[in-house]
């Protein structure tokens, strides 16, 4: 199958958020949009906004390997087996002391956050190869700069999703393959509503509350989702191997680098440890 000319993107978790706001974003630069999440109500909107000429939608598991190779293999028909961007960015987290997240919960982090991301690689490799100056990107996380309480196992992903994007920038060269990931902040999205608090400590805040309590400035201000989006667009014409957003962020990275125990200290002071736990 001869390429098509028109550049094409996959994105997982593209229903909401961040992955929507890229497939917004890239539709209307003219790129040819593949859109999967398992919210099938979200994708038909999408495809309805951006038009099913520009929107190829697809309900996807990312847990299983069979599902992406399916989903990889019916865009590769509607891009003309074209893949300039593949973007894994579905994910989901859990909040509390890490004995409170029952370890049911914790294994779905693990299998969406990491194993979704090795399976979009693994699916996405042939594609990527077949296309010039093509770019794997992945969601990593602010977490990813320094191990996060209360979010330990979310974390933990994330540090290896940062693993897997440095292991693979150098693996994925022989082939002409780009390979970069983005660590945001606090980005306004649904997972800050919707992730659990297993300790239970603290009462699920109100949406007024929740815009009232959020930081206003400073690295952890809260970002909006087509902050991320415009940050993938960058990618893809950059050649940096991580992405900050804010681009403060990276500064977490740099100072830990000569100084793990300050920041250490420092988050200490944020999550000071309960009496009789």
């Amino acid at each position: 199958m001869s390429q098509s000319p028109r550049q094409a993107i996959f994105i997982t978790g593209a229903a909401s958020g961040m992955g929507r706001e890229t497939a917004k974003l890239f539709a209307s630069k003219g790129w040819l949009v593949g859109a999967s999440d398992v919210n099938m109500d979200g994708l038909k909107t999408l495809e309805q906004e951006l038009g099913s000429e520009n929107c190829w939608i697809h309900k996807l598991d990312v847990t299983s390997k069979p599902s992406f190779d399916a989903a990889l293999e019916g865009f590769a028909e509607k891009s003309g087996n074209r893949l300039d961007l593949m973007f894994n960015n579905a994910g989901i987290g859990e909040s509390g002391w890490f004995e409170d997240v029952p370890y049911d919960a914790a294994m779905r982090v693990v299998q969406i956050n990491f194993v979704g991301a090795l399976n979009g690689a693994y699916a996405a490799l042939p594609l990527l190869k077949k296309t010039p100056n093509s770019l794997l990107f992945t969601t990593s996380s602010s977490s990813a700069t320094y191990g996060m309480p209360r979010i330990a196992v979310y974390a933990a992903t994330k540090h290896a999703v940062k693993g897997l994007t440095e292991a693979l920038s150098i693996e994925w060269a022989r082939h002409g393959i780009r390979v970069a990931d983005v660590l945001p902040g606090l980005i306004d999205t649904a997972i800050l509503r919707s992730t659990p608090n297993r300790t239970g400590d603290k009462p699920k805040p109100t949406e007024e509350q929740f815009y009232a309590n959020v930081p206003k400035k400073g690295m952890f201000r809260l970002m909006p989702a087509d902050s991320v989006a415009k940050c993938v667009w960058s990618a893809y014409h950059g050649k940096k191997l991580h992405y900050y957003v804010p681009d403060e962020i990276a500064w977490i990275d740099r100072i830990k680098g000569f100084a793990p125990n300050f920041i250490r200290a420092r988050i200490l002071k944020l999550f000071p440890a309960p009496t009789g736990r």
